[in-house]
């Protein structure tokens, strides 16, 4: 079977290359050809007929096709739908701010998290996506959209911790300069909380946002709509993010999706409160946590009178003035 071309480190190629009697320059070439967009090695203008027609016998190289595009006309927020050459789908959006353009992508097809209030995790995960499959979506996003993308968030469809290996392979390559470019302080990962993900990011220290959905104050709830909460408890979870906050000295953003009847009550708003407030203690007045984004689920009929609501249950009880965090409002159905 052919070798996945666009998955390849720069070193991984110009080794691969070498075997092949090309020099080391050759590498680059290629490497800066996969990052454009080209989806055959024959639109590699610049490399001799002979090397292309040997890539070619040698490696794979596609790339997704549009299944579907919606634009939003209030904001310009584009919804593409990729169709992978096995026939898998998954979805990326490509969100327009003034800072500079954000990409969410997925990083497998389907998720077997089976978060409660995640359609992604109806089906199970099919399959992982490779590194090259993830970095495809940026690139090929900006080909259609012509927008260059300057920050990339990893929420889509999937658990990237349930990838870890391949999430990592393709963080190298869109950090690296004859790549994509895009510096590790522009990308967020978000995680439903799985604690030897989170451990082996604080060890490697990347200088990415780490989001933690976590979407309930308490085990009892957390792991009535959130399966993994089973296997990594809230103080466990919680224990893991100080850990990271020591080793990276990155701040973490938590995600808390408001559900009507489930997850909204004052006394969840209390405990919330307190759960960070434990947090700052253990770091000695330095809050681990960057933002809580909160959000409300379909169910709610005035979704901004209840985040107001909760937000100033938070606020009396001196959250806010304490943690000194950014709490936003985002009126949307919650996701992973």
């Amino acid at each position: 079977m052919s070798a996945d071309i666009r998955s390849m480190t720069l070193e991984e190629l110009t080794e691969a290359l070498g075997e092949m009697g090309e020099p080391a320059f050759r590498g680059r070439q290629v490497f800066a050809w996969l990052h454009r967009g080209v989806r055959s090695f024959h639109e590699m203008s610049d490399i001799s007929k002979s090397l292309r027609e040997k890539l070619g016998e040698r490696f794979f190289l596609s790339g997704p096709a549009v299944a579907r595009k919606q634009v939003s006309q209030a904001d310009g927020t584009v919804k593409y739908l990729w169709e992978f050459p096995d026939g898998n789908c998954i979805e990326t959006v490509l969100m327009r701010y003034r800072h500079g353009n954000t990409v969410c992508i997925s990083s497998q097809v389907g998720c077997r998290m089976g978060c409660a209030f995640c359609a992604s995790t109806l089906g199970g995960r099919v399959r992982d996506l490779t590194a090259g499959e993830m970095a495809e979506q940026v690139i090929f996003t900006q080909a259609d959209s012509g927008l260059e993308v300057s920050n990339i968030v990893l929420m889509g469809i999937g658990e990237p911790m349930d990838n870890l290996d391949n999430v990592l392979r393709f963080l190298e390559l869109v950090n690296h300069p004859q790549g994509l470019n895009i510096g590790m302080r522009h990308i967020s990962l978000s995680t439903c909380g799985v604690i030897p993900g989170i451990r082996r990011l604080a060890e490697l220290g990347l200088q990415l946002t780490l989001s933690v959905s976590l979407h309930a104050p308490d085990s009892e709830t957390r792991s009535r709509i959130m399966p993994v909460n089973r296997a990594y408890d809230v103080d466990e979870l919680f224990a893991a993010c100080r850990d990271y906050f020591e080793q990276t000295g990155r701040r973490i953003s938590f995600e808390y999706a408001m559900i009507d009847g489930v997850n909204d009550s004052d006394a969840q708003a209390d405990q919330l409160a307190a759960l960070c407030r434990t947090v700052i203690e253990d770091m000695d007045g330095t809050s681990v946590a960057e933002d809580i984004v909160l959000q409300c689920d379909s169910g709610f009929q005035n979704p901004s009178f209840y985040m107001d609501g909760f937000l100033w249950l938070l606020e009396k009880r001196d959250f806010s003035s304490l943690v000194s965090l950014l709490i936003k409002k985002k009126f949307a159905a919650p996701g992973g």
